[in-house]
């Protein structure tokens, strides 16, 4: 479970720009690289890339793409939220 705090301070930070400079701050580039592959897999099982390929591409293990699949298979999840309403966002 996420800290109440650090949740607190999360929720504060207003605007693309101060967010970005925030997780600069406060993130080493390992873990930088380690988010970006989450959402890098988030994303291509959204397209319907394999297991196997995603795993394999982005050096992962088949664990995180098997929980990630999951995460999206729930419709009322926040990353499924996040995804609709960024292809509203596209569509107009």
């Amino acid at each position: 479970m996420i800290p109440q705090n650090i949740v607190q301070a999360l929720c504060q930070i207003n605007g693309e720009e101060k967010m970005s400079a925030f997780l600069d701050e406060i993130l080493t580039e390992a873990e930088k690289k380690s988010i970006y592959a989450r959402w890098e897999l988030m994303l291509r099982l959204k397209k319907g890339e394999t297991h196997r390929k995603i795993a394999s591409d982005l050096q992962m293990s088949l664990c995180k793409i098997t929980r990630g699949n999951k995460i999206l298979k729930n419709n009322q999840s926040i990353t499924n939220t996040l995804f609709k309403k960024e292809s509203e966002a596209k569509n107009g």
